[in-house]
């Protein structure tokens, strides 16, 4: 009697696997293809686009889920579920190029979501809030000596990137006038500037204005975290007539009401579609897509449950086609409130563990000494 070994393969290089077992060298790569499987969710096709789909893939031997009345027609549009190995969706792809109802630009986009992208090495984004109530370090660099030497440590710690705040965007905050923004900020970009410090600026600001004056001092990123919805100058006047690049996070209200009306109609759809729409009308004013960097917006706006369905499925945001920003760090969802900082930054630590193997891109951390170490040994081979 034989006895059989099974073992699933879970996120494995497939081509390696593939030669482990002696299969011909000459066609591994191509034959990974066969092995590799996506599920892509397709939003609002037609009736006739749905059905061609479907049949497209049935073709092949994959499969295509579609609401239950498409086929009798009494739905004007559906959704749909394309799941299939790598190689499949490619052949459905070249077999949509030529059939009717625009499904030749749904075979270009099927292939670039396809597309395995360049594997780039997290970043550090090191946190520098000059507010005097932030929740966590509120008060502790209003002084602008103090707030330079932390960027410094900061900066010797490892970060790659310093974000630098004035206005707390915590639950029930106020807005903070553009003109003490810039009274806490300027000074501290003059000493960067002053000491030639090399690492890139990030600005944390919902304000064109601040924007505007900080972008005169060489700032590589605009950290908005209203999605460019607060100031409607901001993407008009700044981001598209400057080089920097953009954050778009999704905030479910302004701080002073997000946490009142916390309905979704599907948590991961609802943010995806809304942060899609900002992307492609960044786009339209000329942003490059390379520029933009998009954040799924721990705790603006959601529940606790909801904090931690959005990192268990970070990766289906890479299907933006943009770099992915994670801000979770000593946030309340952890439920720490009244622990200190060293614990919270381990709960931290934790989190953008399992942030990391979902396809985070940028971690913006209160503790870049403890992330530094993280990432070094998770990515030295990257």
């Amino acid at each position: 009697m034989h006895d059989f070994i099974l073992k699933e393969i879970c996120n494995a290089n497939m081509p390696d696997e593939l030669s482990s077992i002696g299969f011909d060298n000459i066609y591994v790569n191509k034959a990974s293809d066969k092995y590799e499987y996506k599920n892509i969710k397709i939003y609002s096709l037609t009736i006739p686009q749905a059905n061609i789909l479907k049949q497209t893939a049935l073709s092949v031997g994959a499969d295509c889920a579609t609401h239950r009345e498409t086929i009798t027609g009494k739905i004007d549009t559906t959704d749909c579920i394309l799941g299939g190995s790598i190689s499949q969706l490619k052949t459905i792809s070249n077999k949509l190029k030529f059939q009717p109802f625009s499904l030749k630009q749904l075979a270009l986009e099927i292939e670039n979501f396809i597309l395995t992208p360049k594997k780039l090495k997290p970043k550090i984004m090191g946190i520098l809030n000059v507010t005097d109530n932030s929740f966590s370090d509120g008060g502790l660099y209003l002084d602008t000596e103090k707030a330079f030497n932390h960027l410094l440590k900061m900066v010797n710690d490892g970060a790659d990137i310093i974000d630098i705040g004035a206005e707390s965007t915590k639950p029930y905050s106020k807005d903070v006038p553009a003109a003490i923004q810039l009274e806490r900020i300027i000074p501290i970009l003059e000493l960067v500037k002053k000491e030639e410090i090399s690492v890139p600026l990030s600005i944390d600001t919902r304000s064109a204005e601040v924007v505007r004056e900080c972008v005169k001092y060489g700032i590589s990123i605009i950290n908005d975290v209203s999605g460019l919805e607060y100031d409607k100058c901001m993407i008009d006047e700044v981001c598209a007539n400057s080089q920097v690049n953009i954050v778009i996070q999704h905030s479910n209200g302004n701080p002073d009401n997000m946490q009142e009306n916390i309905e979704y109609k599907s948590l991961i759809d609802d943010i995806y579609l809304k942060i899609s729409e900002k992307v492609k009308y960044a786009i339209s004013k000329g942003i490059s897509k390379d520029r933009i960097i998009v954040d799924p917006g721990i705790g603006f706006g959601k529940t606790r449950e909801q904090n931690f369905e959005i990192i268990k499925r970070l990766g289906e945001f890479k299907g933006l086609g943009c770099r992915i920003l994670l801000g979770i760090s000593r946030k309340s969802f952890m439920n720490i409130q009244d622990e200190d900082n060293f614990v919270k930054d381990s709960f931290t630590l934790a989190l953008n563990t399992i942030a990391l193997e979902y396809g985070a891109d940028i971690l913006r951390v209160h503790n870049v000494k403890l992330h530094r170490c993280l990432l070094d040994m998770l990515c030295e081979n990257i």
